[in-house]
């Protein structure tokens, strides 16, 4: 059933209200309560954030304030408000290593999917997740480097995509957890909640304190909870939009 116009225009006046009134938010209320199955939503909304190649290669990790690692993490944060009085602190974490699952998950999908799509589409498809996503995040000493020069003479002759190296395919993997990273924030906001993405933390003590795995890199820490007005530092800064926005 189509959605009526007025309908459509509040739902899109609700999107812009909650990117507006989101501030990164440095101290939480302690005594109100709070509804962790809120976060749980905004995280179920969150895992539907675009992402490279559709590989998912991130983890949200749950620490509540229930958590015995709670308070050992918030010191793990340089004991930053936004971490010691968040109701609940969540790791968005990259998970490169997961890429041979994630590919052969998004292969077996496509073979069994019943979409109407041509065999022709159907092959190129399974061929990039069985052939050129294994070239691509494949690791062995001096691959990297050789993807690049491929990349080089390839794109001599015609448009070519040149990130192909280990720092590139890192970036990718960061990129994509923080888009759903912000899409959580946005949903914690649409529920009347506030968050403070922070990067002020001892990664390698982060890791052996959860138990990450090795191939396991933190994007950011997220505390969550209702925030004080004392919690947010000063006005929104923004430079011009003519600085930010352009067109050609």
């Amino acid at each position: 059933m189509r959605k009526s116009p007025d309908l459509m225009m509040s739902e899109t006046m609700n999107f812009f209200e909650a990117v507006k009134s989101r501030r990164s938010v440095r101290i939480f209320d302690q005594t109100e309560p709070f509804d962790h199955d809120l976060v749980g939503k905004a995280l179920e909304a969150a895992i539907l954030s675009p992402n490279s190649s559709n590989l998912q290669l991130y983890q949200f990790i749950r620490v509540p304030e229930s958590s015995a690692l709670k308070d050992p993490l918030a010191e793990l944060c340089m004991r930053q408000k936004a971490a010691t009085t968040a109701r609940e602190l969540i790791l968005v974490v990259t998970r490169r290593d997961l890429w041979k699952s994630r590919a052969a998950a998004n292969y077996e999908y496509i073979k069994s999917a019943t979409q109407n799509q041509s065999e022709k589409k159907k092959k190129q498809a399974l061929s990039y997740y069985g052939n050129l996503i294994p070239k691509l995040y494949t690791k062995f000493p001096g691959w990297g480097w050789i993807k690049k020069v491929i990349a080089f003479v390839v794109g001599l002759k015609r448009p070519m995509v040149r990130e192909v190296g280990e720092t590139e395919v890192r970036i990718s993997v960061h990129k994509s957890a923080a888009l759903a990273a912000m899409t959580f924030m946005l949903g914690m906001k649409a529920v009347g909640y506030d968050t403070c993405p922070m990067e002020g933390f001892d990664s390698k003590r982060v890791k052996k304190l959860l138990k990450l795995s090795s191939g396991s890199e933190i994007c950011m820490i997220i505390g969550c909870g209702k925030g004080l007005p004392e919690g947010i530092y000063g006005e929104r800064f923004r430079v011009d939009s003519n600085l930010l926005i352009q067109e050609v």
